[in-house]
């Protein structure tokens, strides 16, 4: 019975039965799909900073908060390190952390909220002031080469505008300064700027202005942002030059400004020429007047002797004495001409006595004697080179005579041997022992007996 009644039953559905870690795991996944990255402002509490690096805190606001992480390797790009009770605006992802079961923002960007609202509102004045035309480049005005005397805006007690008078003392001392002492921060300080500005313009002591502090936050150069700060800058009947903060701060009346410099130490720089530069450059000048000087008092030097030469040339003494040098000239010109033509007359007489010498009988016999001399020297010459010649060819046969000469052989050490009165012996067998025979030697002859013979 009861089986049946279980085997005819309907069969139950299958259960999708969720862990913990699974649940939160599939709510994280929803929640980051659903919202991805947003936008919130709110003010930070219980904020910790372990020695992971990480940042954790809580957004909160009037009714309600939310626990947030900021990690490491973006909380290293913050421009600013957050505390308690600031007013943040951060970009984050809605996360769970699945440990615990909370959900929570995992931050990746934070700013200063009351910071952010001030870059708003900068960027909006600058774009609007320069869309009228106050920050062209055309309406710049030049500052003076060397000014008189220079306007300085700024705190009388900053470290700025001991800066601007230091650099101005050691660049260019005879300058003079006159500060016009304002407040640089606070609610207050952009009105007195401006009225110090439009003072300044009124009295037109200056003859270009400085406007600096020193540096500081946002906040802290806020007054140098205003709007009636930078048409006042505009409507300046003197060049102005800011010097506000440091090199990376830009405010609406550097874009307003005339020249705008990174610090006041260079605006200081900007107003003045460098008194070295000014005092080679009069060196220089000073050298080149004395150049001009001496180069014109040479040129009409010798103008005023070309003139006294004009001067000489024209008067009566001059002229009498070109005619007297000319009539010297004229003397010398005859008597070079008497002289070649009598030296002319020389020549043809030499050349005639030559022809009547050449035709009398002594000349004829003389050049006659002449060759005959002359014949006897040749034949002479003649008769020496024929027997030098045969002397020549007959020394070479007298010694190859000599060469085959019996005597010659005699001078060598060598003797003729002959039996005595009789032929020459050439073989020791023809003579017998008692022979009388005789040695001819090259001085002189030897008698001797053969007393025997091999």
């Amino acid at each position: 019975m009861e089986i049946a009644e279980i085997a005819s039953s309907p069969a139950r559905p299958e259960r999708d039965i969720y862990s913990v870690s699974r649940l939160n795991r599939e709510v994280r996944v929803l929640l980051e799909r659903g919202f991805g990255a947003l936008w919130l402002e709110a003010e930070i509490s219980n904020l910790a900073r372990p020695s992971s690096g990480h940042w954790y805190f809580s957004l909160k606001d009037s009714a309600a908060q939310v626990r947030c992480a900021m990690f490491r390797q973006r909380n290293m790009l913050s421009a600013f390190t957050p505390r308690d009770g600031q007013k943040v605006l951060v970009r984050a992802r809605i996360g769970l952390y699945e440990p615990r079961g909370e959900y929570q923002l995992i931050v990746d960007h934070m700013e200063d909220a009351g910071l952010g609202a001030l870059k708003r509102q900068f960027e909006e004045l600058s774009a609007r002031l320069n869309l009228e035309g106050l920050f062209a480049a055309e309406r710049k005005r030049p500052l003076p080469s060397l000014p008189r005397r220079i306007g300085v805006i700024t705190s009388p007690t900053g470290a700025a505008v001991r800066d601007i008078l230091h650099v101005l003392a050691r660049r260019f001392p005879a300058a003079a300064v006159l500060i016009y002492p304002v407040p640089v921060q606070g609610a207050q300080a952009a009105a007195e700027i401006v009225a110090a500005l439009e003072s300044a313009g009124v009295r037109g002591e200056c003859d270009v202005l400085i406007l600096a502090r020193g540096g500081g936050s946002l906040e802290d150069l806020w007054a140098f942002n205003d709007e009636r700060l930078a048409r006042a800058i505009v409507a300046s009947p003197i060049p102005v030059i800011t010097g506000i903060g440091h090199e990376i701060d830009f405010t609406i009346a550097d874009f307003a400004a005339d020249v705008r410099a990174p610090t006041p130490s260079a605006a200081a720089e900007l107003a003045v020429p460098d008194a070295d530069e000014w005092r080679g450059a009069f060196v220089r000048f000073g050298a080149r007047l004395q150049r001009g000087m001496r180069r014109r008092l040479e040129e009409q030097g010798e103008r005023l002797l070309w003139l006294e030469g004009r001067l000489g040339q024209a008067s009566p003494a001059a002229r009498l004495g070109a005619r007297a040098q000319r009539l010297d000239e004229l003397e010398q010109s005859l008597v070079r001409a008497l002289r070649r033509r009598l030296q002319e007359h020389r020549e043809r007489l030499r050349w005639l006595t030559g022809r009547a010498a050449l035709a009398s009988p002594s000349a004829r016999l003389k050049q006659q004697g002449l060759r005959l001399e002359n014949w006897d020297h040749r034949l002479n010459r003649a008769m020496l080179q024929v027997i030098g010649s045969r002397r020549e060819k007959l020394l070479p046969l007298i010694r190859t005579l000599n060469a085959v000469s019996p005597l010659a052989t005699l001078d060598r050490g060598y003797a003729i041997v002959s039996v005595e009165g009789g032929a020459i012996l050439r073989n020791a067998a023809d003579a017998k022992p008692g022979t009388l025979i005789e040695a001819r030697l090259a001085q002189g002859r030897l008698r001797a007996k053969v007393e025997g013979a091999s």
